[in-house]
């Protein structure tokens, strides 16, 4: 039996708690994915996969539901330590083909450079597959142009959540790309 999803959604969100795995679970309730059970998958983006709201998404979701994700966690107990999580798209011109999501989590990053990053990881795993040719040590905003004029990547996008850590309890940021059959 092939399990191929037809749609994606994105969401993200922070948990706060003395407890780590408390602080994981309220991420996951901020993201609106804790009633569910996530399974990890790694990151290629299906053909034909179409991108839907959140609320789309989430409407059409049972509680308990096994659900398949694409998940960026990072966590941290120390005061005024800014983390991110971050999940990238890069999706080809051609719908029968195969894209890329990339996890990305980082201490220090903002939110923008963190999801450019994701984004940049995304594109470049894509761009190898399809045998565009781009210098690695450029900067996101040249690679992607390098990658718009070869015409083999039509999109990139991320979501991405960051926070700063707190005194005396553990916070956790979520990024997640949730398949739908």
């Amino acid at each position: 039996m092939q399990i191929i999803p037809r749609e994606v959604f994105f969401t993200k969100g922070v948990g706060r708690h003395k407890e780590k795995l408390a602080s994981f679970e309220e991420a996951l309730r901020n993201a609106s994915i804790a009633e569910f059970n996530l399974v990890k998958v790694s990151s290629i983006f299906p053909p034909g996969c179409r991108i839907i709201s959140r609320e789309r998404g989430l409407a059409r979701l049972d509680p308990g539901q096994i659900m398949y994700v694409v998940l960026s966690e990072n966590a941290s107990d120390e005061h005024r330590r800014l983390l991110a999580a971050s999940v990238g798209l890069a999706a080809p011109r051609d719908p029968k083909m195969y894209g890329y999501l990339s996890e990305h989590h980082s201490f220090g990053s903002t939110e923008d450079d963190a999801g450019e990053y994701a984004e940049d990881l995304a594109a470049s795993m894509l761009a190898t597959t399809l045998g565009v040719s781009f210098d690695a040590d450029k900067n996101w905003d040249e690679k992607k142009e390098v990658f718009k004029m070869s015409g083999a990547i039509v999109r990139t996008r991320n979501i991405t959540q960051s926070a700063m850590g707190r005194r005396g309890e553990w916070t956790t940021v979520i990024a997640a790309a949730v398949f739908l059959l």
